[in-house]
């Protein structure tokens, strides 16, 4: 295939990955409402539209215009990130150790709060001022309801916004901006839908402890995925610190927290005297319970593609073939070439590019270049869903030459190998910015995993 084949090829994908992104924000926009900052807030300010407009039609009218301000608000928010940091940088920052970290410690902090360590508050100044906005009536009024709204209920909503930021940001280009559509969304639709049809308003549950069951759930989902950063960070620098077995050990735990939480086992400081649980309640914590059970035997290496591309891959691990197996399983290290390791699945692979096709020249098979990266979800998901096909396996094993090229190689290039490149202008100092440039260079793309 042609590089031009390949890249339309990924315009697909990137686009699945925003709609991914969407879906997502929106549901932890769903999540948000159910929090003890937003949802009683619904009830309020409908009643608010529809009892202080003259008409039923202006009510409506107004709260629509409340969420549309909301979405406004939001979505100027991802505007920011990706001005602030640029749509096409965004994507470099998914592996850089800074970041990477940093966002680690930040979803910890939220994590913390969600679970009742402290309240994350905006200065009660901001509130104030913007509250006596909200007065001005007309549509300035509503919008200064709108930012009055984003900022009252910060506690609950800026976790969930932070970690969704985080998260879009490493994907790249506009998705920060598809990610607060997505999640104010979310917010804005009930208060157009009850203003609408007021009588729905019955329906909803009462406030009571359960809204702070949702954000303390959200806390330990929040904790489980800030391991996520650390993972990668470890994974760039090769570090082995925070090895497949170690991260779901740490899983584990935090799931085993949650189950035992959902379970009536566990108190934390806001919760409500809990006399007994609810069906729901039993029920979801019974499904975190299973999901404990399913991660276990990945501590011996089962492969766990529930969560593939979460933990670090099988080979990045204590016993990267599994308890009790030796290493390449029917394959010794005196059998494969020089200048070669095995890979995921016991694949030889190269991690040259020059070596890899003097010796697919030598032995006149093809080849198979696979530009990657040690902190890349989406390979790892190929890696652990799509190659291990047996026909696919089969190809990998015999038919090609796999080269490996790890565009998040931070190891620096020797001196005289370093250049600025001419396709971006910047300095080339590492290997992992050798093989990034070179992708962009010859294919014109510079997503992974990118196959030619």
């Amino acid at each position: 295939k042609s590089a031009n084949d390949l890249s339309q090829e990924k315009e697909p994908e990137s686009s699945r990955d925003l709609f991914t992104i969407f879906i997502l924000s929106f549901l932890g926009g769903f999540a948000a409402l159910l929090t003890p900052c937003v949802f009683p807030m619904i009830p309020m300010t409908v009643s608010f539209f529809t009892k202080q407009s003259k008409t039923r039609a202006r009510g409506i009218k107004n709260a629509l215009f409340y969420g549309l301000f909301i979405m406004v608000i939001y979505v100027v928010l991802g505007s920011v990130v990706v001005v602030l940091f640029g749509a096409d940088s965004l994507n470099a920052l998914s592996t850089n150790v800074v970041f990477n970290l940093v966002f680690f410690a930040l979803l910890v902090f939220f994590a913390c709060s969600f679970l009742g360590a402290f309240e994350l508050v905006l200065p009660s100044s901001w509130a104030t001022r913007i509250d006596s906005q909200a007065d001005r009536g007309g549509l300035i009024g509503i919008f200064f309801m709108a930012l009055a709204l984003a900022i009252v209920s910060f506690s609950c909503t800026g976790p969930i916004v932070g970690t969704l930021l985080v998260e879009s940001a490493s994907k790249g280009g506009i998705a920060p901006i598809v990610g607060m559509l997505g999640f104010s969304l979310a917010i804005a639709l009930p208060f157009a839908l009850f203003a609408a049809f007021p009588g729905w308003l019955n329906s909803l549950p009462k406030s009571g402890g359960w809204l702070n069951t949702v954000k303390v759930v959200l806390g330990f989902l929040e904790l489980a995925f800030a391991f996520k950063f650390l993972s990668n960070a470890d994974l760039v620098l090769q570090l082995h610190l925070l090895e497949r077995e170690t991260f779901l050990a740490i899983w584990i735990a935090v799931f085993g927290a949650l189950a035992l939480y959902l379970l009536g086992k566990i108190t934390l400081p806001h919760d409500s005297p809990l006399p007994h649980i609810s069906v729901g309640r039993l029920g979801l914590g019974l499904f975190v319970l299973a999901f404990v059970v399913y991660l276990i035997p990945g501590l011996w290496g089962a492969p766990l593609q529930w969560i593939s591309g979460f933990p670090p891959p099988s080979q990045y691990s204590e016993s990267p073939y599994g308890v009790g197996n030796s290493k390449g399983g029917n394959t010794t290290l005196t059998e494969i070439p020089p200048h070669t390791e095995l890979g995921p699945l016991d694949i030889v692979t190269f991690k040259e590019y020059e070596q890899g096709m003097a010796y697919a020249k030598s032995e006149g098979k093809p080849v198979l270049l696979d530009f990657t990266g040690y902190a890349c979800v989406n390979c790892r998901k190929m890696e652990e869903r799509v190659w291990p096909d047996p026909q696919i396996l089969q190809i990998l094993k015999e038919d090609v030459v796999l080269i490996s090229l790890y565009v998040d190689d931070k190891r620096e290039l020797p001196e005289e190998e370093q250049y600025t490149s001419e396709t971006t202008g910047k300095e080339i100092t590492t290997i992992g910015n050798k093989w990034s440039d070179f992708q962009i260079r010859e294919y014109k793309a510079n997503a992974q995993p990118y196959y030619v």
